[in-house]
């Protein structure tokens, strides 16, 4: 497993919502370039971007954010919202971003999706599920699909996608902890591991996830490093298993995972 933190860009910020709510909005950075190379700093090779402008209006607007991002790192980029077209994949792609992530497209105009798994291959794209339980959203969360999380996470897998990123919107924004049994449901559906994302609230949550590491590719984190539940130095160890055995916030993890069947 590897760490990607989360930076949210809306109005040219990092931020963070609540569950995808625009309306609750915390700003934790004025200039998310500056944000990501701090995250470096401390450790990550990863960073995951979302376009928060571009996932509510279809559109990039903040590819100028992201390039800021790619020129003052050397980090792995992975873009999210308003990827809705090959011209915006292209247009990531030439700016240098590592993975795109397609979402509301996988939905609305899966024929684009499919393309774009034609064009650029399956290391450059990640189906992008966010879901409120298996009810999957698109248009910044702000509509429900009418599709099921599973089913959706299965044509994926048909379409020859080989990454998948699964938001868990329920625990997403507010630390709430983790459902390690719905990221191992969607792998098992998926037929690969995901990216987990939504909910961590403290490192027995990546350790929790890394129990079931088979089925988890990488965990994206943003509101609990953000608000000093734990570093990027300690969740990059957390995730390659090499935190120290004897760390004081570590808590007992031998209950049993299950999964609904």
């Amino acid at each position: 497993m590897y760490l990607l933190p989360a930076i949210d860009i809306l109005d040219g910020k990092a931020v963070r919502l609540e569950r995808g709510d625009y309306a609750k909005v915390t700003v934790y950075h004025d200039d998310p370039a500056l944000q990501a190379q701090l995250f470096e700093e401390d450790g990550a090779d990863w960073v995951h971007v979302v376009d928060l402008d571009g996932a509510r209006t279809g559109e990039p607007q903040n590819i100028a954010v992201i390039e800021r991002i790619l020129q003052r790192t050397k980090l792995k980029v992975e873009v999210g919202g308003g990827v809705r077209t090959l011209d915006t994949c292209r247009r990531l792609a030439d700016a240098g971003v590592a993975r795109m992530v397609l979402g509301t497209a996988l939905v609305k105009d899966p024929d684009m999706a499919q393309a774009a798994r034609e064009e650029f291959g399956p290391d450059m794209l990640s189906a992008g599920i966010d879901a409120d339980r298996h009810d999957v959203k698109v248009e910044g969360w702000v509509q429900g699909a009418g599709v099921d999380a599973l089913q959706l996470a299965a044509t994926m897998r048909d379409f020859g996608f080989e990454h998948m990123m699964y938001t868990d919107i329920a625990r997403d924004g507010m630390r709430t902890g983790i459902s390690a049994a719905a990221y191992v449901e969607m792998a098992q559906a998926f037929g690969n591991p995901v990216i987990a994302s939504g909910g961590i609230a403290m490192l027995a949550d990546i350790t929790e996830l890394a129990r079931v590491s088979d089925d988890i590719e990488g965990i994206i984190v943003g509101r609990a490093i953000y608000e000093g539940a734990f570093s990027v130095k300690d969740a990059v160890a957390a995730c390659a298993g090499t935190l120290r055995a004897d760390a004081d916030f570590l808590q007992d993890l031998e209950t049993p995972i299950e999964i609904d069947s």
